[in-house]
């Protein structure tokens, strides 16, 4: 009589015929113990169902080993083999083909949730129109001739230039002074001497201190006829 499949015995039977393969009493406990089942339970289980030859089992020593009897299971033929191997290659196929089909439809909410949604699109326009406008509102004063600089900025703006100027102004002169001193005795030829150092005064990169002064001036005369 087979063992009501709530008790002990029953769920234990299930398990090692469901698993098909050598068991201990320790594996088996500890797979059965969302049912609250003690090892001390299951090793009996495990011996009585045994005992009544309703599984297998094989002594190493001191260790039982269980395994469900084999002659309940339908064993397929050469012929049955190959059918459901060809079947398991077509169902690996399929699945294959399904991983491929998720990884797509995936890849496609992805690149749906980096797109902007309407509201987003909308909101996007605005604030695109409103810069717009605001550059259009800008060149239209600038070809008006309107001056965007308020007097405090242009101001400040002076004064970082005209000290830079004065810096320009003062180094050129410490080195005219250092330089004279050093060719003044120099038995060699100032200018040879100054190609041998590598040494290039503003003429030679084609700038003047004359030039960028006059910057500053020009932009205060005009400053005071606006």
């Amino acid at each position: 009589m087979a063992p009501k499949s709530d008790s002990a015995e029953g769920i234990v039977l299930n398990f090692v015929n469901e698993q098909n393969k050598p068991l201990n009493s320790q594996n088996v406990a500890d797979s059965l113990q969302k049912f609250n089942l003690k090892k001390a339970a299951v090793q009996k289980a495990l011996d009585s169902l045994a005992d009544s030859g309703k599984i297998s089992f094989k002594e190493y020593g001191k260790q039982k080993i269980y395994l469900a009897r084999q002659d309940q299971f339908d064993i397929p033929n050469n012929e049955e083999l190959n059918q459901m191997k060809e079947e398991n290659a077509k169902l690996q196929e399929q699945l294959s083909e399904g991983k491929k089909a998720i990884a797509e439809v995936e890849g496609e909410i992805k690149a749906l949730q980096t797109n902007l949604t309407l509201e987003e699109i909308h909101a996007r326009q605005i604030q695109l129109g409103d810069e717009v406008n605001q550059m259009e509102e800008r060149l239209i004063k600038l070809r008006q001739g309107v001056t965007l600089v308020t007097p405090e900025e242009r101001q400040a703006v002076e004064k970082i230039y005209t000290n830079m100027i004065n810096q320009w102004r003062r180094r050129k002169r410490m080195f005219k002074d250092v330089w004279d001193a050093i060719t003044e005795n120099s038995p060699k030829n100032p200018k040879e001497f100054k190609e041998e150092l590598g040494v290039e005064y503003d003429e030679d990169v084609g700038v003047s201190l004359q030039s960028f002064g006059e910057l500053v001036q020009t932009g205060r005369k005009r400053t005071r006829c606006n």
